[in-house]
């Protein structure tokens, strides 16, 4: 993966400002953060659900070993 240094990101700065204007600049990163903002809210929100799916996965799982066991303990006692 890339290493950028803070020079790489001044150089983006400095060119930023001046397609952009330096009236729009904070307009454009404000924007910008919302979009990352709402990128990360959509991830956290998807690992949430993944992470509930794994969780009842494996208490379903759970559950039918301890049904099997149950069963398995019936019928040694019969």
């Amino acid at each position: 993966m890339p290493q950028i240094g803070w020079l790489e990101i001044l150089i983006v700065v400095v060119l930023a400002i001046l397609i952009i204007g330096p009236k729009d600049f904070p307009v454009m990163l404000k924007k910008i953060g919302s979009w990352v903002g709402s990128f990360k809210s959509y991830f956290s929100d998807f690992q949430k659900d993944l992470k509930d799916i794994e969780t009842n996965v494996e208490n379903e799982i759970s559950i039918e070993k301890n049904l099997d066991n149950f069963i398995k303990d019936k019928k040694k006692d019969e």
